[in-house]
């Protein structure tokens, strides 16, 4: 590790499946564990048509192969003091625009220049690990909207030798990852369960009561309303639960109640989802708001530019 800037020398890694997460298969080599990526290829024939990646298929994986795993809510003082062990941790943080979310494995960090350090390797041809500099304040406000989520994968003598602050109630986040997977193989019973026992085992979970809120949502429940709200006293900057409640009190025509939580969630990442910005342009014209609506269609088609619908938002900006 470097001294001045906690930094890990992560292994270069450019295989990856939807069984096995880049993120994953990175740590794993790092502990000298090398995942069979058949395996991946075989797990993954039972989610086809899926183009993401299921976290919870890698990390089994990697305990099948002598790794431990840890899934907390941490803080940026727990996430240095893991760096500093020579642990590389990975967090859940906002996806690129349209994505929910993506796994990151953290490398290190620099106090003076007060940034966090991820691997990346895209377009590197040099076959050296290349790290993106994140600001530290706009790292942690965007894994707050991911109430500070965090995987550690280690051999399981160094990860039983540190005290984490939220180690109580791992197996509750472990089921929503889990509730993730059957929801991807459409289980939605099986995922619902997940989710609810998550709930019982921790009822302060705000991923867990996010997802519930989510799933229970995708069946108009009107029960997801206080899942969404119990998150929102938990995590206040849950963008996906105020997105969530967006969708909700729109689906049900309560459109001042919509366009306030899609207010809310723009207010917390502006450049997280452009469909938000079209639904809430759809509300501002039933409001009669057509100046609110016309802007809201431009930055639909500003942070999705190649939008399918691009001709119709077009017209639609010009007869507003």
């Amino acid at each position: 590790m470097d001294e001045e800037n906690h930094e890990l020398l992560l292994p270069l890694v450019e295989e990856e499946n939807i069984c096995l997460p880049l993120p994953i298969n990175v740590v794993s080599k790092y502990w000298n564990i090398d995942l069979p990526m058949a395996e991946a290829i075989d797990s993954a024939k039972k989610y086809s048509g899926f183009d993401g990646s299921i976290l919870i298929e890698g990390i089994e994986t990697a305990e099948r192969h002598g790794l431990t795993c840890k899934i907390v809510h941490s803080s940026l003082t727990e996430l240095k003091k893991i760096i500093d062990l020579g642990i590389p941790p990975i967090v859940i943080l906002p996806g690129i625009p349209e994505i929910t979310q993506h796994a990151s494995v953290i490398t290190g960090y620099d106090e003076n220049e007060k940034t966090i350090l991820h691997y990346i390797q895209t377009g590197n041809k040099e076959g050296e690990q290349q790290e993106g500099a994140i600001p530290q304040d706009i790292f942690e406000k965007e894994w707050s909207e991911e109430g500070k989520l965090l995987i550690i994968l280690a051999p399981s003598d160094i990860l039983s030798s540190i005290q984490l602050e939220n180690d109580v109630n791992k197996k509750s986040n472990r089921l929503c990852l889990i509730s993730e997977k059957q929801n991807i193989l459409k289980n939605t019973t099986e995922a619902l369960e997940s989710l609810k026992q998550a709930v019982e085992l921790d009822g302060n979970n705000s991923t867990a009561l996010n997802l519930l809120g989510a799933m229970l949502n995708a069946g108009n429940s009107p029960d997801c309303i206080k899942y969404y709200e119990k998150c929102l006293q938990i995590n206040g900057k849950s963008y996906l639960t105020f997105n969530g409640l967006g969708n909700f009190y729109l689906k049900t025509n309560q459109f001042e109640k919509a366009e306030n939580y899609y207010t809310k969630a723009i207010e917390i990442n502006p450049k997280r989802s452009a469909k938000i910005y079209k639904n809430r342009a759809y509300l501002r014209e039933k409001q009669n708001n057509y100046s609110g609506a016309k802007e809201d269609l431009k930055n639909y088609l500003k942070y999705y530019p190649k939008a399918p619908d691009r001709g119709i938002i077009e017209q639609a900006i010009r007869e507003l």
